[in-house]
């Protein structure tokens, strides 16, 4: 049965590889590349400009753990997370689990950090939620006609909405991770020290502080939302302005959808679909939204293939360390 789930993780980059090559060459790549060329480096600007938003979703996660991790420890795990979690092949818990083990060399309470993760996700569910709708209710009074756009997107969230509150209750009145030990100790390594019990416990405390939980939710809708500046400036450099409204439905927007498909890796043809056909309700023509969106997956696997190298760097350095002291 295992074997059955990689393979099934495996090939669903093909699939989405596919996918992407055949939306590419029906809106065409050729001009989506011209332009960017055109364009020219001044688009470097927009790969830097990523780490703000995720040193706001470092510092919300900060908060969950009591500030018991430095946050610039945090931002550079939150990086790592992000690559792993986009652009590894596996379902979408890949980027949680190389956060644990990576923040548990910072703090030693397994259980404690776990939590943290977890109540990091369903504060991000949350999250997703809030952009969803704010989206919808930019898209619906700045435009009159937006061609069924909010009301398809209204229709997923609704159909998508059971699935997070069931989520929530479980992991509030339920003791899930207790049943799933073995599992997790699978996940996060043979010589993880997990109670499952305590994990319940920590997860329950977390979200029984909601004055916690609502400001871990305020920082990191802070950070979704200015992420709307990379598609503000870069719509902006290409030549196709959109207002700050705009940006910010359009990054919303994307972003839910990009995780509601979330069995297509690393959103593959989700992102790009989406951001052509939204940016085109705010008038945006669809060579210049091809062409925002491949930038945007550019700076993706920049900062994806950076963190990863120095997540390799930094496991190598821990096993040259651990044989060391074994040796002594």
């Amino acid at each position: 049965m295992k074997a059955f789930f990689k393979r099934i993780a495996w090939m669903r980059w093909p699939l989405a590889l596919a996918l992407l090559i055949a939306f590419a060459v029906h809106e065409g790549m050729s001009d989506a590349w011209a332009l960017i060329a055109h364009t020219g480096p001044i688009l470097l600007w927009l790969v830097p400009l990523h780490a703000l938003p995720l040193l706001l979703d470092a510092r919300a996660w900060q908060l969950l753990l009591d500030e018991r991790i430095p946050l610039p420890a945090l931002w550079w795990i939150a990086v790592v997370r992000e690559a792993v979690g986009r652009l590894l092949p596996v379902l979408g818990i890949g980027g949680e689990i190389a956060g644990i083990r990576l923040a548990s060399r910072y703090l030693a309470d397994l259980s404690r950090v776990s939590a943290s993760v977890i109540v990091e996700v369903l504060v991000t569910i949350a999250v997703q939620y809030a952009l969803a709708v704010l989206g919808l209710a930019i898209l619906c009074m700045t435009l009159r006609d937006a061609h069924g756009l909010p009301q398809l997107i209204a229709w997923g969230l609704a159909m998508s909405l059971p699935i997070a509150i069931a989520a929530f209750v479980i992991a509030h009145r339920g003791a899930p991770f207790h049943r799933l030990e073995a599992m997790a100790r699978r996940w996060l390594g043979a010589d993880a020290k997990l109670d499952g019990k305590r994990l319940d416990h920590d997860v329950r405390a977390l979200l029984q502080r909601p004055v916690l939980c609502l400001r871990a939710f305020a920082w990191q809708l802070a950070g979704y939302v200015l992420g709307s500046i990379e598609i503000f400036l870069g719509f902006e450099m290409l030549g196709h302005p959109v207002s700050i409204a705009g940006a910010v439905a359009i990054e919303a927007l994307t972003q839910s959808l990009r995780n509601a498909v979330f069995i297509a890796p690393a959103g593959l043809g989700v992102q790009e679909a989406a951001i052509v056909a939204i940016a085109s309700v705010f008038g945006v023509d669809r060579e210049a939204a091809l062409s925002m969106a491949l930038v945007k997956r550019a700076r993706e696997f920049v900062w994806g293939g950076i963190a990863l190298m120095l997540l390799r760097f930094v496991d190598a350095r821990g096993e040259r360390i651990s044989s060391q002291q074994r040796q002594t």
